[in-house]
Order: C-alpha cells, then sequence, then structure tokens
C-alpha cells in the first residue's frame, strides 16, 4: 500500500471530517482555515487517493432497545490460505457481524458480533459451527458496557515524530 503524503492542512481537514462526519464546504473551509475551494479540492484529492472511504452516522444503539454485544475470538484447525479465505467469505456475507479482525498470535480472529437477543447469537454460533470453516476453538465475552469507542488520533498518527 502507498503511502499518500500529507500536510498539516490534510490533517486538519481527515481530522475534521473524522469528528464531524459531511461538513459543507463553506463550514470545513471554516474549520480547518482555508479558502472553500481548496478545502474541496484537498477532500477531492484525499478522496481519490483512498484516505476517506466514506461517511457514516454515529447510532445509539442502545436507544432501540436491549442489544447484545459479543467479541469472540476464533482459532482455525488449520492454517492454509484457502482455510482463511473460506472463513473470510463467510464472516463477509454475516451482517451480525460487524467487525472481524485478523490478528497473530494465540488466535486468528477477533470478531465483534451484535445480535438482538443472546439466543440470536447463540444460533449465529451454532450455525457457523456446523458449516465447514475449521474452526478449532472459540472463546466467547459478552460485552457489559462500553467504556470507550473514539477514532484514532490523526494527527498523531500522521506526525512521523511520534514513534
Amino acid at each position: 500500500m502507498t503511502k499518500t503524503a500529507l500536510d498539516a492542512a490534510d490533517i486538519r481537514i481527515l481530522s475534521a471530517l473524522q469528528r464531524n462526519g459531511p461538513l459543507s464546504k463553506t463550514r470545513l473551509a471554516e474549520l480547518v482555515n482555508l479558502s472553500p475551494t481548496p478545502c474541496r479540492e484537498r477532500v477531492s484529492r484525499l478522496t481519490r487517493a483512498g484516505l476517506i472511504r466514506g461517511y457514516r452516522a454515529e447510532i445509539a444503539l442502545d436507544r432501540l432497545g436491549e442489544i447484545t454485544t459479543v467479541i469472540v475470538t476464533v482459532s482455525l484447525t488449520t492454517h492454509r490460505a484457502a482455510d482463511f479465505a473460506r472463513f473470510e467469505r463467510r464472516i463477509a456475507d454475516t451482517d451480525a457481524i460487524v467487525e472481524c479482525l485478523a490478528t497473530g498470535g494465540g488466535m486468528d480472529y477477533v470478531l465483534k458480533i451484535v445480535t438482538r437477543r443472546l439466543s440470536d447469537f447463540q444460533a449465529l454460533m451454532e450455525a457457523l459451527l456446523a458449516e465447514d470453516l475449521g474452526i478449532g476453538r472459540y472463546m466467547t465475552y459478552i460485552v457489559t458496557r462500553q467504556v470507550k469507542s473514539e477514532p484514532p488520533d490523526i494527527a498523531r498518527l500522521a506526525d512521523p515524530r511520534d514513534g
């Protein structure tokens, strides 16, 4: 993956969009201290470079009713490329699995699963285990409350002087 060179104005734009979502070109320009036309051109360049993938609303799921969130670690029995690909295809097609991270170390994947009820989660896990996905071992962790969920600090991550 090629790294896109960013200057301070680009980082301010990315940070503002990450914090606020889509903004009018005038409001974004005000927030990042640029005039609207250069600001819009920078947003277009950052989007073309793949740095801006899209915009989402942050929904308060707890306002919908009782929601069950479970973190699941998964270890596959075998570790061939085809095994990983088969597992990942199935995960990609499962709406309740909202996040999947491939990891190094003791477990192969960490999943975040959001369902209406614990019984819905259990039915999903039983279905996954019944399929030929090569799941050798899994551990579940039921989320009791969310302590923190923040996007990373773009300015810190983009700073070449920081670590």
